[in-house]
């Protein structure tokens, strides 16, 4: 069985302690690898490869960086199906999703910064004949970058692709729960010649590793992407520390349907919005709010466009929707069903675990589940579920729609359906999210900057006047 190894100094290693931990496949359920137990003497041996290699790439010319960059990217594309297996094996998701979505999208965070640092530039103001001032960005140092589970090698790179285009040398921590691809991304490093200590990968648990990158005294910027209750642990110690922090924690996004709307684009583009990666997408519409006049039609097409989705093996290519990525959250969501049913909430369909044979019996599939009746202030509709569990509530007017939708304490993403342009601008101007899609969905352009407000973090990421691997802005003045 195959034991993955930490990236430290340019070299794959094992664990400092020897120890390992049981890496579950979650469509079968069994273990089909082993990961490094890593801690804090890990992190301290990649911190040490780091800080050794950041003078040299801190200077090293970023035409050169650019280059070990998009070759990384040219070589991810290259592995395309090797990735999407992996990826597909380790989290649950079908592999075609990870061939459309995820591994084309790493490669693209590649390509992007390798690109877009040749065109980075500061500002410079003179004052007319007597000084000329500038603005001076340098890379922060070592950065510490921690991703999770679901979009594993997507965000797993959006973060180490800037901080390398930056000039920063990184530590970095994938999710204990699925770390095969950033196993696999650690060999794509190693053939593209990346210099040693430039990137290092340690995996191992959160406890252990996570605070110990977190906590170090020496490394001066946190990028983490996860869970809100992590985030603020994050923070309470990042913050006291003076660290750059940034944090895109969790969503409970609204999708606010109009009757206006292109229904059949509306129709087919929020099953997706619902469903995509089982739900483990922290972008998903997971409260669906429907204007009274079409939601009786919109709760009949949209059940039965439900039922048909094809839950099962992650291999298949009729597959849309996979295994939950651990047997932990599989309960959690199991549990938040059984809640919305003591909240007076009414399974329209799914519900359940979806029942697999073979060498699947053990994995954990849940069938995709409506549910309505809800208030839209009760827990079921207030706390991120994270899975393929969406509730339908309808609306008579505008201010309703845009109360319900505020009403959590996230605010990541949100979807409005509307064909009235200035209905549009108004809501999206109203919605307390950090971006808004009117009439789309996961539409990107990495250029802009991606994030939340509330309690879905702080920072942003996406472009370089984001979250950036620079030190805060340096005035420099030269009398003339």
């Amino acid at each position: 069985m195959q034991h993955i190894k930490n990236y430290i100094n340019g070299v794959l290693t094992e664990p400092v302690s020897k120890k390992y931990l049981d890496n579950f496949c979650p469509s079968t359920g069994k273990v089909y690898s082993h990961i490094p137990d890593s801690d804090e003497n890990d992190v301290e041996l990649a911190y040490q490869a780091a800080k050794q290699a950041f003078p040299e790439w801190s200077v090293t010319p970023k035409e050169k960086r650019s280059q070990y960059l998009l070759k990384i990217a040219s070589l991810i594309e290259a592995n395309l199906d090797r990735l999407a297996l992996a990826e597909s094996i380790d989290n649950g998701k079908p592999v075609k999703l990870a061939k459309v979505v995820d591994i084309p999208r790493a490669a693209a965070n590649f390509h992007f910064y390798g690109t877009g640092i040749l065109h980075y530039a500061s500002h410079a103001h003179a004052m007319e004949n007597s000084a000329i001032n500038y603005t001076l960005r340098q890379p922060v140092g070592v950065a510490g970058c921690i991703s999770p589970w679901n979009l594993p090698l997507y965000l797993f790179t959006w973060k180490i692709a800037p901080a390398l285009a930056a000039g920063c040398t990184v530590v970095a921590k994938p999710s204990e729960v699925t770390p095969m691809t950033a196993f696999l991304l650690s060999e794509l490093c190693i053939e593209a010649g990346l210099p040693a200590g430039v990137l290092n990968i340690v995996h191992g648990l959160g406890a252990k590793v996570g605070n110990a990158i977190v906590s170090h005294k020496n490394i001066p910027l946190i990028s983490f992407t996860g869970g809100t209750v992590t985030g603020k642990q994050i923070a309470s110690i990042a913050a006291p520390m003076f660290k750059k922090l940034s944090l895109e924690l969790g969503g409970k996004n609204p999708n606010v349907i109009f009757a206006d709307c292109d229904y059949e684009k509306m129709l087919t583009t929020t099953i997706n919005s619902s469903f995509s990666n089982q739900g483990q997408i922290c972008l998903c519409g997971s409260r669906i709010f429907v204007e009274k006049k079409i939601y009786d039609k919109f709760k009949k097409d949209f059940v039965a466009k439900t039922k048909e989705l094809v839950v099962g093996d992650p291999s298949h290519e009729k597959t849309k929707v996979g295994a939950i990525v651990s047997k932990p959250h599989f309960e959690k969501i199991l549990s938040y069903i059984e809640l919305a049913k003591t909240e007076g909430g009414t399974v329209l369909c799914g519900g359940k675990p979806h029942g697999m044979t073979g060498d699947f019996k053990d994995g954990y599939y849940i069938e995709p589940t409506v549910i309505e009746g809800l208030s839209y202030d009760c827990r079921t509709n207030q706390e991120e579920i994270f899975g393929p569990v969406v509730t339908i509530t309808p609306f008579e007017t505008e201010e309703e729609a845009l109360m319900m939708a505020n009403s959590t304490i996230y605010g990541l993403a949100s979807i409005v359906w509307t064909q009235d342009l200035t209905k549009a601008h108004r809501v999206a101007n109203h919605l307390h999210a950090g971006i808004v899609w009117i009439n789309c969905w996961l539409l990107r352009d990495l250029r802009t900057p991606f994030g939340g407000v509330k309690a879905s973090g702080v920072g942003r990421e996406g472009g370089f006047e984001a979250l950036d691997f620079f030190t805060e802005p340096k005035n420099v003045c030269i009398k003339l």
